[in-house]
């Protein structure tokens, strides 16, 4: 049985796939942060659902990246996690030179 790990690692030698993977890689780290904060609080999908006044499959649509969380459901989420939400910019890497 292939693993998707793998078949991953192959498709990154794709150009195409690096460049489109690559544009999503603020919505992997959106997502990642979204779970890393439940799971640090100790908290189950549920568990959060219940404190943000929501849904268990609204917070799964939300780690799963299916749908862009507003400013208003993150400041719940943060709340409902014992965090603080910080929201910050960046410069993009400058380019290499050839």
């Amino acid at each position: 049985m292939t693993r998707i790990s793998d078949l991953h690692k192959v498709w990154m030698r794709d150009p195409e796939y690096r460049r489109e993977y690559d544009a999503l890689e603020e919505e992997f780290a959106l997502m990642s942060a979204l779970i890393s904060a439940r799971v640090k609080a100790g908290l189950t999908q549920e568990q959060l659902a219940e404190r943000m006044e929501t849904s268990q499959s609204a917070v799964a649509r939300m780690e799963s990246g299916r749908v862009l969380p507003s400013g208003t459901t993150l400041k719940r989420f943060a709340k409902a996690t014992g965090t603080r939400l910080r929201i910050s910019f960046v410069p993009l890497k400058a380019a290499k030179r050839a």
